[in-house]
């Protein structure tokens, strides 16, 4: 694993992970402020077409101001990795208040799709499509409010941007490739007010191909929510965009406009007080509840400041006029293979935001992310996947080490100059040696349940004697019988973890085999004085009701 941190943080422990990075909780070292820093995992900074999205990422944040989306304080970008500092929102996603609590009460529900789509009209108003609204991408905070995260497929208005997002809340002509439109994301928001009233999705194909054309075809299953707001499912899950609101600020209006009739003047407050009251059944699990040992960083860095004359490159992938069939042929491949599709552009690939690279064995001074030393905003922690042409989930991760990085001013991301960023010299350091492998002392799985027909999702827990390097393995198992692991479903899956004593993160699979019982093992190099951990649950398809 590469040791490459943001200079000038003190990283804590993780938040978050998945097959295109992570998101680890930081404070900023100069005026103590918690942060998300979100890593590019060290895999996909050789792959141009991911750091340009990444970048664009960056970008996009940058360009929005909304409480009701998690800001950007800065972009660093190196060489050897980038990484996005964010605002730390401390919540529970929703997708975790609704495998803890199951569905909301419709006023609950309405708040959460309200404070959604106040912070998709903001992204809106500045022309950015997020394409990528989940209940993984939702955080509810203790006060009930609740902020968009994740923007990392988000592209501009109107962009051909071929077949992306999530399935189970991708619009029809999403499937198609059609060009990006706000109205996109009110179908994926939509989605998830239904899931939060009902506990299930809209439409639940076995496969992408069935689930393709029940987005395109099906009706819209309105009768399953309740009557009050039964018209506004109708109208969010429409199958033309046309039929839907045209932005979430109209959507808005419509929502306040019915909540209002079916449940009084006082249904927000109601709500809010009702999703304030979930989240404080889940304490540790707020990113203020959690601590860890401090990590190392390194200190190189170069600080590149925000010139109005910079510009920004963005490549376009073109795939409008797609069939449905398609396309849920390109997502079953990028599912299978992990095709990227941006790879054939890399003789286009972006250069580094800096232009002036530091030799190595040479460090730079580090300056405050603005004038004050006090980041501007403060970061989110996400990790559910998401399908992209390229392939990637859209969450963050570990970089390689480096001996400099570039990194931007933060009121907005570093961009790609016209001219060339100011750096200066600072005394030759030597950096500190690897620390050894440590103990491992205990190796937990928890929170192993079932999301889907064939996905589960599990929780690992690491605890180690000492800061150095481990490795994660984690094995998944299918049986009809109860007590043995069964037979491997799918191959394995590795992390590896350094800078801290104890490691917790998620991780979901999907099983291709069949059987009653599914089961999860995580086991750990070095290994663990109980040899490791596993955990097995009885599927839903098998329960007796």
């Amino acid at each position: 694993m590469s040791t490459w941190a943001v200079p000038g943080y003190t990283e804590s422990l993780e938040l978050g992970s998945g097959a295109s990075g992570r998101v680890v909780l930081a404070v900023h070292q100069e005026t103590g402020v918690p942060v998300a820093v979100k890593y590019l995992s060290e895999a996909l900074c050789t792959r141009a077409g991911f750091v340009r999205d990444f970048r664009t990422e960056a970008r996009l944040l940058g360009d929005l101001d909304s409480p009701y989306v998690a800001g950007l304080y800065e972009y660093v970008e190196s060489p050897g990795g980038a990484a996005i500092v964010m605002e730390l929102v401390d919540g529970v996603s929703l997708r975790t208040l609704l495998a803890r609590q199951g569905p909301l009460e419709p006023e609950a529900a309405l708040v959460v799709l309200k404070g959604s789509l106040l912070g998709l009209a903001d992204a809106h108003r500045v022309g950015v499509v997020h394409r990528d609204y989940k209940p993984e991408n939702v955080l509810v905070t203790p006060d009930g409010a609740s902020k968009l995260v994740d923007f990392g497929i988000a592209v501009d208005a109107g962009t051909g941007a071929g077949v992306a997002g999530t399935p189970s809340y991708m619009a029809p002509e999403q499937w198609t490739g059609a060009p990006a439109s706000p109205a996109a994301d009110v179908y994926a928001a939509t989605a998830t007010f239904f899931e939060c009233l009902t506990g299930h999705k809209p439409y639940s194909g076995q496969n992408l191909a069935e689930l393709a054309l029940q987005h395109v075809d099906s009706p819209v299953p309105a009768e399953e929510a309740p009557e009050q707001v039964r018209s506004l499912v109708l109208r969010g899950l429409a199958k033309s965009p046309e039929e839907r609101p045209a932005h979430a600020e109209e959507f808005v209006t419509e929502l306040e406009a019915a909540a209002g009739a079916a449940y009084g003047p006082e249904w927000e407050e109601r709500g809010r007080g009702r999703l304030a009251a979930l989240v404080a059944l889940l304490p540790l699990l707020l990113p203020s509840a959690r601590s860890s040992p401090r990590t190392t960083t390194d200190t190189a860095r170069t600080v590149l400041r925000q010139n109005p004359g910079f510009s920004w490159t963005q490549w376009r992938p073109t795939l409008s006029g797609m069939l449905v069939s398609g396309g849920a042929l390109l997502l079953a491949l990028v599912l299978a293979y992990g095709v990227d599709h941006r790879a054939d552009s890399a003789q286009q690939a972006a250069q580094a935001v800096a232009t002036t690279l530091v030799p190595p064995g040479v460090t730079q001074d580090v300056t405050a992310p603005t004038a004050s030393g006090h980041p501007s905003k403060s970061p989110t922690a996400t990790g559910s996947p998401s399908l992209s042409p390229s392939g990637r989930p859209s969450t963050g991760s570990g970089l390689p080490s480096v001996p400099a990085s570039a990194s931007a001013s933060a009121s907005a991301p570093s961009q790609e100059p016209t001219t060339g960023g100011t750096t200066e010299a600072a005394p030759t350091t030597t950096p500190p040696s690897a620390p050894a492998a440590p103990a491992v002392k205990d190796v937990a799985v928890s929170a192993f349940q079932q999301t889907g027909p064939s996905s589960a999702t599990a929780t690992i827990t690491v605890t180690t004697d000492g800061t150095g390097p481990v490795s994660i393995m984690v094995a998944w198992y299918t049986s009809n019988i109860y007590g043995p692991l069964g037979t491997p479903d799918g191959a394995s899956q590795s992390f590896s973890r350094s800078g801290a004593t104890q490691y917790t993160f998620t991780v979901d699979h999907t099983f291709q085999g069949a059987g009653c019982y599914w089961a999860v093992q995580a086991t750990t190099t070095p290994a663990s004085a109980d040899g490791g951990a596993s955990q097995q649950l009885l599927t839903r398809q098998c329960e007796i009701r």
